[in-house]
C-alpha cells in the first residue's frame, strides 16, 4: 500500500517526483507534489499520521529543496506543537543539514522549549548554538520564546543576555519582545527594570499591562498593581490573566470589598474557557480565604464543575489557615480517593502539616510528614522541615525538634531557629538552651526582622526568669546595632478604604471617638472582672503605675476594633489584618469584646486567622 493510501484511502496515490514515463517530471509537477504533502500534512490528526507523511516525504521528494526544506519545518512545527512530541522534533531538526536550518526552525524547536516543563533550560542553548553557528539570525520570534524560558528558571543572568541581543538588533520596540522582558525581570524580582522596560514602550498591547501588574503584585506592590490596574481600564478591556492578578493584590491586601467587586464583574462576564474558568476559580478561593472569608471561598470551590490539583490545594490550605484542621484533612482525603484521584505534591503537605499545626495535632503530622516521603516519593523541603519542627516544638517536643533540625539534609533557615526560639519561651526551656538557639538565628543574617526576633524571644525568656538585668543587656545591645522591634500594625477596611493603625496611634481622623470607645470596651471588661495578661507587654521589672496594662489597651489591633465597632453597624463582622501574632492578652480581650458586643471578630495574624465569637476563638486557644 503506498503513503499517500496508508494516510489518506480516498486520496488518489501521487507518485515519487522523480520521473514520469516520459522523462523527468516538469518543474510544475513537483511542486504540485510538495503541495499535495503540505495538503495531506493539515489533516493528520496524530504522530503516527505525522510519522507516515515524514517518511512520504523523505521517499518522495529531493532534500536540497527549498520547497522540501518548508515541508520538513510544517512537519517540525506539527510535531513539537500540536502533537508534543518535541524529541522526535529535535530528530527532525538533526536530519537536516546544519546550512539548511531556518530562522523558522529554530524557533519552532526554542517555542517547544520554552513551553516543555523539563525542557526550559533547553531552550536558552538552542538561542545560543543558534547564535554560535550563524547561519539563522535570531529575529523578534525568537525573543519571546528565549525570555519565557530564562523567566521560567530565574535565568536573570541570561535573560540580560538575551536584551542585550534585542538591542544590538535594533528590536527594543518590538512589543512582543518587551513583553518577554517585562515577564522575565518581573519573574526575578526587579521591579526596577520592569517598569524601565514598560515606560520606554512606543507601544503597549494588553499583554504588557498584563506582565506589569502581574510583576507588581510578585513585588508586593499591591496598592501600584491596583493603580496600574485602574490606568489600564481607560486602554483595554480586562481579561482572565488580569483579573488573576488583581484578585492576587486583593488577598495581599485582604480587600475583600474590592476582591467581591471582582468576582461581581467576572460574573457578569461568564465567557472564560474551561482552562481559564479553573484558574479564576482557584484565585477566587484564595482571595476569599486570606481576606477572612472562608465561606465563600468553600462555596466557590463547591460551585467548581471541574478543579485542579491547585483547586485542591488552595482549599485545604484555606481551611488549615483558619484553624478548620478536620475540614482540611477531610478535603485531602476525598482528592485523594479513586472517586477525585488526584495525586498530592510538595504543596498539598505544606497545606496539610500547617492545618496539623495550627492545633497541635503532633500524631497526624508525623503521619503526613512520612507519607509523604513514604507513600508519594516527595523529598521534603524546607518547608516541609520548618511545619514539622514547629508543630512538635510548640507541643513541648522541643528536643524532638532540636534533632530534627540537626537531621536535616539542608542549612536551617531563620524561620526555622525563629520557632524552636519561641517554643523554648513558650515552653519555660533553660536560659542557657534558649541562649543557644538565640546565637543560631542571629548568625543566620537573613534580615533585620530575624535579628529583631531573636534579641526580644531572648529578652522574654531572661524576663520569664527575672534576670532583669539581662533584660536590659539585651536592649542595650540592640540600640548599639540598630536594631528595631518590627512595630505592630493592623488594619481594617470600611466601605472599601482601608484604615492603619499603630501600637499608641494617634494620627487616625477619628482618634477622639476611637479612645472613647476603647474606655467604653475598659469599663465593661472591667465590669466583667478582667485582668490584663502583662506578661507580653514592654519588658520591664513590674511597677505599680499601670504601664504595662497602659501599653496593652493601645495595642494597633484593639485600636482597630474600636474603630470597627464606631463604623461598621451592630452585629456587622469585624475583620483586622495584622502583621504580627496576637499577644495572648490581646487575644482575650479580642474574645471577651466578641461576647458582651455580641459581634463576630475575624483577625488574621502573621500566620494565621482567628475567628472570635460568643466569647471562644476558632484557634481553641492555641496558636
Amino acid at each position: 500500500m503506498s503513503m499517500g493510501l496508508l494516510l489518506h484511502p480516498l486520496t488518489p496515490h501521487v507518485p515519487p517526483p522523480t520521473s514520469t514515463p516520459n522523462g523527468p517530471l516538469s518543474f510544475s509537477a513537483a511542486g504540485n507534489h510538495h503541495r499535495h504533502i503540505l495538503s495531506l500534512s493539515e489533516t493528520c490528526t496524530s504522530m503516527t499520521q505525522l510519522k507516515q507523511l515524514h517518511a512520504f516525504t523523505l521517499r518522495t521528494t529531493f532534500p536540497e529543496e527549498t520547497a522540501t526544506l518548508f515541508l520538513y519545518g510544517r512537519i517540525l512545527h506539527l510535531s513539537s506543537s500540536h502533537f508534543s512530541d518535541v524529541s522526535y522534533a529535535f530528530r527532525v531538526f538533526d536530519s537536516i543539514q546544519q546550512e539548511n536550518h531556518s530562522s523558522f526552525m529554530w524557533n519552532t524547536l526554542i517555542r517547544a522549549c520554552a513551553h516543555d516543563v523539563s525542557r526550559k533550560e533547553e531552550a536558552f542553548l538552542l538561542y545560543r548554538k543558534m547564535l554560535e553557528r550563524g547561519k539563522s539570525a535570531p529575529d523578534k520570534h525568537t525573543f519571546p520564546f528565549v525570555l519565557k524560558a530564562c523567566a521560567y528558571v530565574f535565568g536573570l543572568s541570561e535573560g540580560k543576555q538575551v536584551h542585550g541581543q534585542v538591542v544590538k538588533r535594533g528590536l527594543s520596540g518590538d512589543v512582543y519582545v518587551n513583553n518577554g522582558l517585562i515577564h522575565l525581570y518581573g519573574s526575578c524580582g526587579c521591579l526596577d527594570l520592569v517598569e524601565k522596560v514598560f515606560n520606554d514602550m512606543p507601544e503597549r498591547s494588553l499583554v504588557s499591562w498584563n506582565s506589569m501588574i502581574d510583576a507588581l503584585v510578585r513585588a508586593g506592590e499591591y496598592e501600584s498593581a491596583l493603580e496600574m490596574f485602574r490606568q489600564m481600564q481607560r486602554r483595554f478591556e480586562p481579561d482572565g490573566y488580569t483579573m488573576q492578578s488583581v484578585l492576587s493584590a486583593c488577598a495581599g491586601l485582604g480587600s475583600l470589598t474590592l476582591g467581591t467587586w471582582v468576582h461581581a464583574f467576572l460574573l457578569r462576564r461568564c465567557d472564560f474557557d474551561v482552562g481559564m474558568d479553573v484558574l479564576i476559580k482557584n484565585s477566587l478561593i484564595q482571595m476569599y480565604c486570606k481576606c477572612g472569608s472562608l465561606t465563600m471561598g468553600e462555596q466557590v470551590f463547591k460551585g467548581m464543575q471541574k478543579r485542579d490539583l491547585a483547586s485542591w490545594n488552595a482549599m485545604i490550605l484555606g481551611f488549615a489557615t483558619h484553624g478548620k484542621a478536620d475540614e482540611a484533612l477531610g478535603c485531602f482525603d476525598r482528592m485523594v480517593r479513586k472517586g477525585e484521584n488526584v495525586r498530592p505534591n510538595s504543596v498539598t503537605f505544606v497545606a496539610l502539616l500547617t492545618a496539623c499545626n495550627h492545633r497541635g495535632m503532633v500524631n497526624k503530622g508525623r503521619q503526613y510528614f512520612d507519607m509523604m516521603v513514604r507513600d508519594y516519593g516527595i523529598e521534603p523541603a524546607l518547608e516541609h522541615y520548618g511545619c514539622i519542627i514547629d508543630l512538635v516544638a510548640r507541643a513541648g517536643y522541643i528536643t524532638e525538634a532540636i534533632d530534627m533540625v540537626m537531621s536535616m539534609p539542608m542549612k536551617p533557615d531563620a524561620v526555622i531557629w525563629r520557632s524552636l526560639l519561641d517554643a523554648c519561651c513558650k515552653k519555660g526551656a533553660s536560659v542557657e538552651l534558649s541562649e543557644e538557639i538565640a546565637t543560631r538565628l542571629i548568625e543566620t543574617r537573613e534580615d533585620d526582622q530575624s535579628s529583631s526576633g531573636a534579641y526580644v524571644l531572648l529578652s522574654r525568656v531572661y524576663a520569664s526568669a527575672s534576670r532583669w538585668n539581662d533584660v536590659g543587656i539585651v536592649r542595650k545591645l540592640m540600640t548599639e546595632h540598630g536594631i528595631r522591634k518590627e512595630p505592630g500594625c493592623s488594619s481594617i477596611e470600611i466601605n472599601g478604604t482601608s484604615h492603619e493603625f499603630f501600637a499608641g496611634d494617634t494620627s487616625h481622623p477619628q482618634t477622639k471617638q476611637i479612645y472613647q470607645q476603647l474606655k467604653v470596651i475598659d469599663d465593661k471588661l472591667r465590669s466583667i472582672s478582667y485582668l490584663p495578661d502583662c506578661s507580653q507587654a514592654p519588658l520591664v521589672d513590674a511597677t505599680s503605675d499601670g504601664s504595662k496594662e497602659y501599653s496593652l489597651r493601645l495595642h494597633s489591633e484593639r485600636l482597630a476594633i474600636a474603630f470597627g465597632l464606631i463604623s461598621l453597624p451592630p452585629q456587622t463582622p469585624i475583620r483586622v489584618f495584622k502583621n504580627l501574632r496576637v499577644c495572648s492578652d490581646c487575644h482575650e480581650v479580642t474574645k471577651l469584646i466578641s461576647k458582651v458586643f455580641n459581634t463576630e471578630i475575624i483577625v488574621r495574624d502573621r500566620v494565621r486567622f482567628h475567628h472570635f465569637k460568643d466569647g471562644s476563638c476558632s484557634c481553641s486557644d492555641y496558636w
